[in-house]
């Protein structure tokens, strides 16, 4: 695991990156390809199919997983997004994935709701 802070930007910075959250078992889920955002330094990321999505239940029910995008892959904690960052995230969202056809569905209500942010941890 790479876990310096020049790693979580690149990873932060890339057009999407893979999730996987931490199982009781100690194991961790299969990746899942998200996008991310960057806001203020901070890395956040939403899931398209808002608080139902799976990985996202996943990353709630232990708060523990793994990133990975290119050659880096971090082990991170998940926290619900500040409330009053989320029209920043959405503007980040605008930004970083202009023209796209899956952008609408990333600044619905139910993808805002499902917004997390994550931080590097100790493996």
């Amino acid at each position: 695991m790479t876990g310096d802070a020049s790693a979580f930007e690149r990873i932060g910075r890339r057009g999407e990156l893979r999730v996987s959250s931490l199982r009781a078992d100690g194991t961790h889920s299969r990746f899942v390809p998200i996008w991310s955002v960057m806001v203020d330094g901070r890395l956040f990321v939403r899931s398209y199919m808002g608080t139902e999505g799976r990985w996202y239940r996943g990353a709630m029910a232990r708060r523990a997983g793994r990133v990975s995008s290119g050659p880096d892959t971090i082990d991170v904690a998940f926290a619900p997004a500040p409330a009053d960052l989320a029209d920043r995230i959405d503007g980040a969202y605008r930004e970083k994935y202009a023209g796209s056809a899956y952008l609408a569905p990333m600044l619905s209500a139910d993808a805002r709701a499902s917004a997390l942010e994550l931080t590097a941890r100790d493996a």
